[in-house]
């Protein structure tokens, strides 16, 4: 992990024990009838997950892509951006064997 990477940990963590914001799009994504991810598989995510991208210059605000496991052991992204009194939570899905590798942290070649 990047020393950005650590920051971004930290910095979402501390956004997260004051408040989550889950930004409509996470909403959608997260109510999709082949996800069905809950708050609480989010918040585990943020809590105990791993920064596996880092966006120090997403036009949103340093946001980061997190690795983290739902109900029965699923892989969980999410995307989410610490803000001074709030994470927002950008959205969340379940990555696409397709497009990462088993290890659901390494994006696969094109």
């Amino acid at each position: 992990m990047t020393e950005n990477a650590g920051d971004i940990l930290k910095r979402g963590k501390e956004a997260a024990a004051r408040r989550i914001l889950f930004l409509p799009h996470a909403v959608s994504q997260m109510n999709a009838p082949e996800r069905m991810i809950s708050s609480r598989e989010v918040r585990a995510v943020i809590f105990h997950g791993v920064v596996i991208e880092d966006y120090p210059d997403d036009m949103r605000g340093h946001s980061c892509l997190m690795l983290g496991r739902g109900d029965g052991g699923r892989p969980i992204h999410v995307v989410c951006a610490p803000k001074s009194d709030y994470l927002a939570v950008i959205t969340a899905y379940l990555p696409n064997p397709e497009q990462w590798e088993p290890d659901w942290q390494t994006r696969k070649e094109k």
